[in-house]
């Protein structure tokens, strides 16, 4: 539906010089967008049990921040108030779509596509946050005010669940209409205040912390070490004083666990595993009766979970492939359909009784139906 949308943005050009460095914004990136989701309809998935929500408001600077799910009498409310929804795009496949902006990014990059309703006046304050987003308009408009780059050494306003800035430098301001695009990168702060009502679709990418990373990474590590390894110190010289643990002793140790990881610096499904672990844990899926071949009523096809996160690397010795944070060996036979899921999030019927019949299909399959990550119909 949005492939190849933003024919007019140079995406090697937006990678080399914007992404992740400064904002950009794009006026009528979608010249005809026709927004997918009204007010009311948005207001129905705050109900659910199951969708993340929250509502901001700010009453003579006291911030308040209420979570769902909401009841009809709690979204009827006066003054300046934000209605924020997280994930939309996993219940709505005209907002899963949207993902299709930015198909030049790998999607294991993405995290959501959040909606934001907002009353006149209304905002969540200015701030910053720790991944990319893409802010496009939808109905009503939106004046963006775009500040400092901020870190964690930024002074935040005290409160125990909204990260608003003490000071903010305005640098730019950007009005958005329906169809309008702007971009902000990691760390830049921002500060979106609705003109009228006005509703915006914030498709956010996800980022693990270095901490993250390296803990995952170590682990891996120490699961395949071997236990008589240990410190060395050939052609040391002699102790200047007992019990010192000299400047090059130290050296030793840190060269030594150098050395030892460089070998894993670019094995291991670690990295895969933890940037396809989904926010919200998925349900294995069962085969229907028709697409087992219990009934011959329908063609089956196997369509990507729009919550699912599925990714695919190539090892020393094959290739592997990740689902909703967890990984198997992946044979050549079957990686085209690992891509084409990863592309065009589904199978066609043809392609699908091709991957049952290869040789490691069925095995895939189970995989890909253990992990949630895939529905057959």
């Amino acid at each position: 539906m949005f492939a190849g949308a933003l024919q007019d943005l140079d995406k090697a050009d937006f990678l080399a010089q914007f992404w992740q460095q400064r904002p950009l914004f794009l006026p009528a990136a979608l010249s005809h967008f026709q927004p997918p989701l009204t007010a009311d309809e948005l207001a129905g998935l705050a109900l659910e049990e199951e969708v993340e929500s929250r509502i901001v408001e700010c009453h003579r600077g006291d911030w308040q921040v209420h979570h769902g799910p909401f009841s009809e009498a709690q979204l009827q409310r006066t003054g300046a108030w934000s209605l924020l929804v997280q994930a939309v795009d996993h219940y709505v496949d005209d907002v899963a779509a949207l993902r299709e902006l930015v198909d030049f990014i790998p999607q294991w990059r993405v995290d959501d596509v959040m909606l934001s309703y907002g009353t006149d006046g209304s905002s969540v304050g200015p701030h910053y946050d720790n991944y990319d987003v893409f802010l496009l308009q939808g109905e009503g408009e939106k004046l963006w005010r775009i500040g400092q780059a901020c870190d964690e050494h930024s002074e935040l306003l005290p409160h125990p669940q909204l990260r608003i800035l003490a000071d903010f430098q305005c640098s730019a301001e950007y009005l958005l209409r329906t169809g309008d695009l702007l971009y902000i990168p990691p760390g830049i702060a921002h500060w979106g205040i609705a003109q009228g009502q006005s509703i915006t679709y914030s498709i956010g990418f996800r980022a693990p912390r270095t901490n993250d990373m390296l803990s995952r990474w170590v682990d891996e590590c120490l699961a395949s070490f071997p236990q008589e390894r240990f410190f060395t110190d050939i052609g040391r010289e002699p102790t200047r004083a007992d019990g010192e643990i000299s400047v090059e002793d130290r050296q030793r140790a840190v060269q030594s666990l150098s050395d030892a990881l460089a070998s894993q610096l670019n094995a291991g499904r670690w990295f895969g595993e933890l940037v396809t672990e989904p926010r919200y844990a998925p349900e294995p899926t069962e085969l229907n009766e028709s697409a087992s071949g219990g009934h011959d009523t329908s063609s089956p096809m196997l369509h990507l979970d729009t919550a699912s996160k599925l990714a695919w690397q190539e090892d020393s010795d094959g290739y592997t492939v990740f689902a909703n944070g967890q990984s198997m060996p992946l044979g050549s036979t079957e990686l085209p359909y690992v891509k084409e899921l990863c592309e065009v999030r589904r199978l066609d019927e043809t392609a699908y009784t091709a991957l049952c019949e290869s040789a490691h299909g069925p095995g895939l399959l189970h995989f890909l139906l253990e992990t949630g990550c895939v529905n057959v119909e």
